[in-house]
């Protein structure tokens, strides 16, 4: 059962008091239906507000709030974050002044009024703001970096340079205070102090498996010093370096182009003020690869106040609000993107596909259509608009868009698996399992071990009662891959509940639901399986369970008959007809990872 994971656009995490708390998803209700003229109704719709990523609400709830008691300091500092999380920075900077003595909030109010000093030019007052009472590491690591920015800015590139090096903490400060040292050096003209902390960085690559993006991002600053340097097969060898720690990312290979082609490149960081948002999307980068969300939104806006026309922090707000779904937002991030940004066209991708997102999916299908025109030859452009197609339905289109895509790659590498997986799933659901299966076994053939494929085509042969044996190896393959993957758990549940093995299906399909409770079709094969067993009262309470989640309008009236009826008496086996059981009817989104049931 495909589970929707098609966007394009990856260990710190910081937990704090000052950012407010998620809601449960049963408080989560229209902020508007809540009485606000009280203070404490005012506060707790925009806490509800808050809990749902709204935050334009939010900010107004909380300044209603904030007429019934303006002098409530944890008010004022749930409105400053909002504000500056929602890009009203400057309406933030009256809260930031107010609390900048206040211990507990001053790792936002100062670092506000440094931001304010450094878009000033006041680098000697940003120093002192960043003077914190309280710090966490975290921000230890964040004031310490900008403090030798503010010293940069102030001339004194030795002084910054210095203490940048006696920065001390825990290990994984090393690969961010060295990157800063080298961008600091080279900014300064200090070619081989910056040679020396470039190389230093990328000969971290331990630490570089944590902060990747950061990793990646000093090997572009060091080939572009190199190139500029006159170093080019030294450039080229770091771009290398790049490329087998993580392949494939568009601005070393666009950087690598350039490069081939003696065209002029400018430095990473072209002024203090980019250095210092340079520093925190580095860490935002940093903490979105475990979560944290509102913590790397409010970052990266501090950031862009320092660096408005970044398309780095412009890319990765858009990436933070498509993971708040906030969709809308994130289209307008993604636009603002200039053209000649190698991420542009990743970027004009992902508009299409949140377009979809947002059941727009006309206009989602010709804004892909004009980016795939742009290049005939982008594999990931097929995969998108395929993706919108599938999501539409129309498996027709779909299979003939991939049709095309596979007629531009005369000699198939592995990379290209992922066009025959998806053409064979169009193909499957438009029942023309001739076409389809030839597409599995070739996607296999170029990636033999792709739990997507093994899933999919082993289910759909057990669905089919065919290759039986062959078809459950898969799925064990599959789920001896992703063992914590409960989409694929739930197949390998499925196909036991297929071949008649019930007490085997149970255990598998009880373990899908512990590791992904909040989906009603696991559930509702959860009940089911129960039900074989002689279960019968647990199975009603998990078919209830199971309509009580939202299901689709099918999965809602199987289970709403089940419910009244209960399942017939076994009948010998055959293959299964029910449109809910079909492999490809579990992919209606066309963003499958492989989850089948």
């Amino acid at each position: 059962m495909p589970q929707a994971s098609g966007k394009l656009i990856a260990t710190l995490l910081l937990a704090s008091s000052m950012l407010v708390a998620a809601l449960p998803a049963h408080a989560s209700k229209e902020a508007g239906d809540l009485g606000t003229d009280t203070l404490a109704g005012a506060f707790l719709a925009a806490r509800v507000a808050e809990a749902d990523g709204d935050l334009p609400n939010a900010i107004a709830y909380y300044t209603r709030a904030l007429s019934f008691d303006p002098d409530n300091e944890n008010l004022q500092q749930n409105l400053m974050v909002s504000l500056i999380s929602n890009g009203q920075f400057d309406r933030a900077l009256p809260y930031a002044r107010k609390l900048k003595k206040v211990a507990r909030v001053e790792r936002f109010s100062r670092l506000a009024l440094a931001v304010d000093s450094f878009r000033d030019k006041k680098y000697g007052d940003a120093e002192n703001w960043l003077k914190l009472a309280m710090e966490s590491d975290l921000d230890k690591l964040i004031t310490g970096i900008m403090t030798g920015w503010a010293k940069e800015g102030e001339g004194h590139t030795g002084e910054a340079l210095s203490y940048l090096k006696k920065l001390d903490g825990p290990e994984w400060y090393t690969l961010f205070v060295s990157y800063h040292r080298a961008l600091i050096a080279e900014l300064a003209g200090r070619k081989t102090d910056a040679e020396a902390a470039y190389k230093e960085t990328l000969d971290n690559a331990p630490a570089g498996a944590a902060a990747p993006d950061t990793y990646m991002r000093a090997a572009e600053a060091y080939a572009r010093l190199l190139y500029r340097s006159g170093k080019k097969d030294e450039a080229l060898a770091v771009l290398d370096k790049a490329d087998e720690f993580a392949p494939d990312r568009l601005p070393i290979t666009a950087l690598r182009k350039e490069i081939k082609a003696g065209a002029t490149v400018q430095p990473m960081i072209g002024s203090v003020n980019d250095g210092a948002a340079e520093v925190l999307l580095d860490l935002g980068a940093a903490l979105n690869r475990s979560g944290g969300e509102d913590f790397v939104r409010l970052y990266l806006e501090y950031a862009l106040v320092l660096a408005p026309k970044s398309n780095d922090l412009l890319l990765q707000l858009g990436v933070v609000a498509d993971q708040q779904k906030n969709t809308e937002e994130a289209i307008a991030f993604f636009k603002r993107i200039s053209p000649d940004s190698p991420m542009k066209r990743v970027a004009e991708m992902q508009v299409g596909l949140d377009l979809a997102d947002i059941g727009r999916h006309d206009e989602a299908i010709e804004h892909l259509k004009t980016v795939l025109a742009q290049d005939p030859d982008d594999m990931k452009a097929y995969l998108a608009l395929g993706g919108v197609y599938a999501a539409k339905e129309d498996y027709r289109s779909a299979a003939e868009l991939y049709d095309k895509a596979v007629a531009r790659i005369p000699n198939p590498t592995a990379d290209n698996w992922t066009i025959f997986y998806r053409r064979g799933i169009a193909y499957e659901r438009l029942k023309e399992w001739p076409k389809a299966e030839p597409n599995f076994k070739e996607a296999l053939k170029l990636s033999p071990d792709q739990p997507q494929v093994l899933n999919y085509l082993g289910y759909s042969w057990i669905d089919m009662d065919i290759n039986l044996e062959d078809g459950l190896k898969m799925i064990r393959k599959a789920v001896d891959q992703r063992p914590s993957d409960g989409y694929i758990v739930d197949s390998l549940g499925w196909a036991y509940y297929k071949l008649g093995r019930y007490q085997d299906a149970l255990v598998q399909l009880q373990r899908a639901v512990s590791l992904k409770p909040e989906d009603p079709v696991l559930n509702d094969h959860l009940g089911d399986a129960l039900w074989r067993v002689g279960r019968k009262l647990e199975a009603s309470y998990q078919w209830r369970h199971a309509s009580d989640m939202h299901p689709d309008p099918q999965t809602l009236a199987s289970v709403q008959k089940k419910l009244a009826e209960g399942l017939p008496p076994i009948e010998p086996k055959k293959a299964a007809e029910s449109p809910e059981n079909s492999p490809a009817a579990q992919d209606k989104d066309g963003k499958d990872d492989g989850r089948k049931s």
